[in-house]
């Protein structure tokens, strides 16, 4: 599918899930080797918390235990807490630089190889040799948030004030989310200096702001909305369970701690997984947009072709 092309809204989403149903195979399959090692431990310390979670409230809350339990834990096992936190918030920095910057990196990749003919060792050599800007991307991006962050309260106390409002918010959280991933993917162009490429982002998102904001700020919505229904899908079975078992004589104490804890992990696997594969389609989505606005702006597949049939004469 060609990257560098003139869309519109209705483009945007089309050229999306066209891209997925060609591609989405080869996207995904490189999506989990490239990101399953630090997915796998963040699902096996999230398994952890979340029994530890469970056990505290169905254990011991509801069977009148101290409600100091989690201290006095904490306190016995101090360094295994302490060890467990840091690792957890390591893993989770670089799982989600590796992740975030992994659709701009593909796409990248995909427009140099005019297709999907490239494995995972151009992937990782893509990784290494953009390390240092991806590093210098997050550190930028901090320093600006801070008063992106500021307009966005702003912006999003006076939305909410009406019904309206409240369902516009989805295009301000579109518009932050896509103005960065627009200068990432800029940035790694390897033709504009970091704060050239904020620059440039701020200059395509304005040129169709109302479709490509409209558009990821729906695509932003759709996500929301599928996570929160397949998170539903356990409890409702669990629920479903429990009223089971009380009709037939009441469930024990243990029997509600089993039966909440499966709950719990099951919505904890459920909505972990699908959020990243959710999240990559929406960034994918900005891809789709970062591209057709740049052939807007400067014209690249336009000249390509020229160029092609002047060289053919």
């Amino acid at each position: 599918m060609q990257l560098y092309k003139s869309r519109g809204f209705s483009e945007f989403f089309q050229d999306t899930f066209t891209f997925l149903k060609q591609e989405g195979k080869h996207f995904f399959k490189h999506y989990f080797i490239i990101n399953g090692a630090f997915l796998l431990i963040l699902v096996v310390l999230g398994y952890f918390f979340t029994k530890f979670y469970t056990d505290f409230i169905f254990g011991g809350l509801l069977e009148g235990k101290s409600t100091t339990l989690v201290d006095d834990y904490i306190n016995e096992n101090l360094g295994l807490f302490v060890l467990m936190s840091l690792v957890f918030i390591v893993v989770a920095l670089i799982a989600g630089m590796v992740s975030y910057a992994y659709p701009a990196i593909y796409l990248k990749l995909y427009s140099n190889h005019e297709g999907s003919r490239f494995d995972t060792s151009h992937l990782i050599n893509a990784y290494k040799s953009n390390l240092g800007k991806l590093v210098i991307y997050i550190l930028c991006s901090i320093l600006i948030a801070i008063p992106l962050f500021i307009g966005f309260v702003i912006g999003a106390f006076a939305l909410i004030i009406t019904i309206i409002g409240i369902l516009t918010i989805p295009l301000l959280i579109g518009a932050f989310m896509l103005f960065y991933s627009m200068t990432l993917m800029e940035y790694l162009e390897n033709k504009k200096d970091i704060w050239g490429s904020f620059g440039y982002a701020w200059q395509l998102l304005k040129s169709k702001f109302w479709s490509a904001v409209g558009c990821v700020g729906l695509f932003y919505l759709i996500s929301y909305i599928i996570q929160n229904v397949i998170s539903l899908v356990p409890y409702l079975f669990g629920m479903a369970s429990l009223f089971t078992t009380i009709d037939s004589g009441g469930p024990s104490q243990e029997e509600l701690g089993s039966t909440m804890t499966m709950i719990m992990l099951l919505v904890f696997f459920l909505t972990f997984i699908v959020s990243a594969i959710l999240g990559s389609i929406v960034q994918l989505n900005q891809g789709i947009i970062f591209y057709s606005l740049k052939e807007d702006n400067e014209n690249i597949n336009t000249k390509s072709i020229i160029d092609q049939i002047g060289s053919g004469e």
